[in-house]
């Protein structure tokens, strides 16, 4: 749990606000925190290199596969952390379920590809790449042959993410690319629970979830007590888990300079956000 843990916060896969400065989410909401799992695959501009490399291949499925596989094992072989993180999943699926069982290993469009095709190598299982068309293409275990995928009656499968939050790429995407081949999801592997509800629609799809660790207060406890945060930033994130909006509206109320400063972020995509918060009144600031 502390590797994982200290994988997560070293990658910025898990990311604490500065003191006083939360992030603003696509939503226009704020939050001091901010998960971006694909990180712990070597930094943010690793994994953004490989997010690039996966969406020009899009036009390419036949050869995606293979492509983005070639990629992910060399960084397996180089790049300490991913390998750990990759071995921890390994081993809590072997924990989990057996692995004999187990007939493929699928991954979802894009992410899950970081993950899904080393797995399947590593466990010596076909891979199972699914779009969000729908169309699924079948690889051997070492990627050298790729074909599209047509049946799989009677078939087990086990799914490899990033994370899980609500699970609505699943009920919309995953789960119905597999079933509508005859094939059962038995199993899904992610790194991250966001507690968002999606382990729950996981659950009662008959789905077992394998989670290496969620985002609750243990895992922020833990990096306080490893020093990778203060003890600011931790009573602001317990205040938050305990409720999201009450926690953050105040905190817009007793900072009113913060959307001001925000303004003069660098990140395009600040404005717009800011805008979303102040045009729909988010948080309520003009009761």
């Amino acid at each position: 749990m502390s590797d994982l843990v200290s994988y997560l916060f070293e990658t910025n896969a898990v990311e604490v606000c500065p003191e006083n400065k939360p992030f603003f989410l696509t939503s226009g909401m704020i939050s001091p925190y901010f998960v971006n799992t694909q990180y712990v695959y070597g930094g943010k501009e690793a994994a953004s290199e490989l997010l690039s490399f996966i969406d020009s291949l899009l036009s390419d499925r036949m050869n995606l596969p293979k492509k983005v596989f070639d990629k992910v094992i060399n960084q397996y072989q180089s790049n300490d952390i991913f390998k750990d993180v990759i071995n921890i999943m390994i081993d809590s699926i072997k924990e989990n379920v057996n692995v004999d069982e187990i007939d493929y290993i699928s991954g979802g469009e894009r992410r899950d590809w970081y993950f899904s095709n080393i797995i399947a190598y590593l466990l010596k299982k076909p891979h199972i790449t699914i779009f969000k068309d729908h169309e699924t293409l079948v690889s051997n275990y070492d990627f050298s042959t790729t074909d599209k995928l047509t049946d799989l009656s009677g078939k087990k499968v086990l799914h490899v993410t990033d994370l899980v939050t609500s699970a609505s790429s699943f009920s919309r995407f995953w789960i119905p690319s597999i079933r509508d081949l005859g094939g059962e999801m038995i199993a899904t592997c992610y790194i991250v629970d966001r507690q968002q509800g999606g382990t729950e629609l996981l659950e009662n799809e008959g789905i077992k979830p394998i989670s290496l660790t969620s985002i609750d207060i243990s895992i922020f406890k833990r990096a306080f007590e490893l020093g990778i945060i203060n003890s600011a930033s931790l009573e602001m994130i317990e205040k938050f888990i305990e409720d999201p909006y009450t926690s953050m509206r105040n905190f817009l109320l007793a900072h009113p300079e913060f959307i001001e400063e925000s303004l003069k972020a660098t990140d395009p995509k600040t404005p717009g956000r800011i805008r979303n918060l102040l045009d729909n009144d988010l948080y309520n600031l003009k009761g």
